[in-house]
């Protein structure tokens, strides 16, 4: 049994807004609610490039310290 739940649930609301700033970025429409009309090839971008740019600025955040 699959179960997508959040590590953290308070983030939902920051990976709500990261995965809006990513599909604009790299122009899939995207709109609020079901996104069901979207491709695989789009919905994979979205969290390819979500994933891309978390480990980017955990990377800067460590390099900072």
């Amino acid at each position: 049994m699959a179960r997508n739940r959040k590590l953290v649930p308070e983030a939902t609301k920051a990976l709500d807004q990261l995965k809006a700033e990513v599909a604009s970025s790299i122009g899939v429409p995207l709109k609020p609610g079901y996104n069901g009309d979207l491709t695989a090839k789009q919905a994979g971008s979205i969290g390819g490039y979500m994933v891309k740019r978390m480990i980017q600025d955990y990377e800067n955040r460590v390099a900072g310290k």
